[in-house]
This record gives C-alpha cells, sequence and structure tokens, in this order.
C-alpha cells in the first residue's frame, strides 16, 4: 500500500533500550504532527526494557503474574511482552494518503514480516482468526483434536488517530522465552499455541541483520525511506 505521492518515510533507529511511557509520549506528539502535515511518516526500530502490556482487549485474568512492569496500552489487542532480544517497530503511516482501511493495512504489516522471514528460510503464516505471523510446528505436541502445533513468533498490535497508525509490530528475534510465562500471550491460551523466535527455531541471526531484512521488504510494500536526522 505504497502512498499516492513520492514522500519517502523516515527511518528512526534506538541503539539504547528505550522505557516504554517515552515511547508512547513520542508516539503521540509524532502522530499529531504528520496528521498536521508537520512531519513525514515515521518507522521507528528499538527494544524495549522487560515489561508487559495491555491492549484495549486485555483481560485480567491473562496477567499471570506480574514479574515485569505492566503498562495499559492504547493499542488492539491483549497482553503482551516487550523486552531485550525482540525487534519493536513502531508504524506511524498517514493511511489517508494511503489506504483508510484497517484491515489491508494489518495485512500490509504481516506481508511485510512474513516477506522479511523469508531470508531466513523461516515461513511465516497468517491466519484468518488470528492477528500476527505464525509459524507452524509439527515435531511439537498436538492439540487435543490433533491440530499442528503453531507458534507465534511476530505479534500485531496497532491503533489509529486521525487515520495515522501508531504502535505496531513486535518480531522476537531472541528474547528470553521465560519472560512470557507471566502472561497468556495475546489471550491465546491452546495448549498447541504457543510462542517462538528466531533463536528457538535454531537461528543464530544478529538484530542488524533482521533490521536488512526487514528494510528490504518495507519499501517493497510500503514505499521509499530516508535515515532519521
Amino acid at each position: 500500500m505504497p502512498p499516492r505521492d513520492s514522500a519517502p518515510v523516515e527511518w528512526r533507529m534506538s541503539d539504547a533500550l528505550v522505557p516504554y511511557a517515552d515511547a508512547v509520549a513520542f508516539m503521540d506528539a509524532r502522530v499529531a504532527a504528520i496528521a498536521a502535515g508537520a512531519a513525514p511518516e515515521l518507522i521507528w526500530f528499538l527494544e524495549h526494557p522487560a515489561l508487559y502490556t495491555a491492549g484495549t482487549s486485555a483481560r485480567a485474568a491473562d496477567l499471570v503474574d506480574a514479574r515485569f512492569p505492566v503498562h495499559k496500552s492504547g493499542r488492539g489487542g491483549q497482553f503482551t511482552y516487550h523486552g531485550p532480544g525482540q525487534r519493536v517497530i513502531y508504524v506511524m503511516l498517514d493511511l489517508n494518503r494511503r489506504n483508510p482501511d484497517l484491515r489491508a493495512f494489518v495485512r500490509a504489516l504481516e506481508a511485510w514480516i512474513i516477506a522479511a522471514l523469508v531470508t531466513f528460510d523461516v515461513k511465516g503464516e497468517r491466519r484468518a482468526d488470528r492477528i500476527g505471523v505464525w509459524v507452524s510446528r509439527p515435531e511439537k505436541a498436538r492439540g487435543k483434536n490433533g491440530e499442528i502445533a503453531e507458534d507465534k513468533i511476530a505479534a500485531i498490535g496497532i491503533r489509529v488517530r486521525r487515520w495515522v497508525s501508531f504502535h505496531g509490530v513486535s518480531l522476537n528475534v531472541a528474547p528470553d522465552p521465560t519472560h512470557y510465562s507471566g502472561i497468556v500471550p495475546c489471550g491465546i491460551s491452546a495448549a498447541h499455541f504457543g510462542v517462538t523466535s528466531l533463536r528457538d527455531l535454531g537461528l543464530k541471526v544478529s538484530m542488524s541483520e533482521v533490521d536488512l531484512a526487514l528494510a528490504r521488504e518495507f519499501e517493497l510494500i510500503f514505499g521509499r525511506t530516508i535515515p532519521s536526522l
């Protein structure tokens, strides 16, 4: 869903861990500026310290153990985890310039992650009844009715304000898998659904390698980018 005009998307990278409240405050200000035509669209790559966020559909029962700070979030979805080893991508795009269709936007984000995963010979898949990117795990225990196990490798939770998106995508590169035990991730508790990462799949991939793949595939789907000043 490239824009109708040729203005590039600004690309920002943060090397240090970014506190969640600081990130939300920045997004609030940037989204307002984008909507007002005072700033370009922005993609922000970062990592957070270990924390849980509760989306607008989060259920209290899904917070099993608040072992890390819990932040209420205006994004869609339920509980999720953010922490070191996970590439968080905040996507601030003007859907008025592109296509003001939330379902199409989520599908485009899923397609972006799926295309980037191909670089590492990982087959990411979307599911009609579950947002995010999933990996089939036939080697793991099946469900009660013989369903093949599936693990989520990337979560998506977005919000729009004046048709400018914010929040976005989290892709598991090499997070600590035990950190997920404090929540029911995305409210999905079936035994044959879990969480995975590139490291869990046996891949020794650096964050910079992942970033390069994401950058390449982003431009094919969403349009040109420029580095942040």
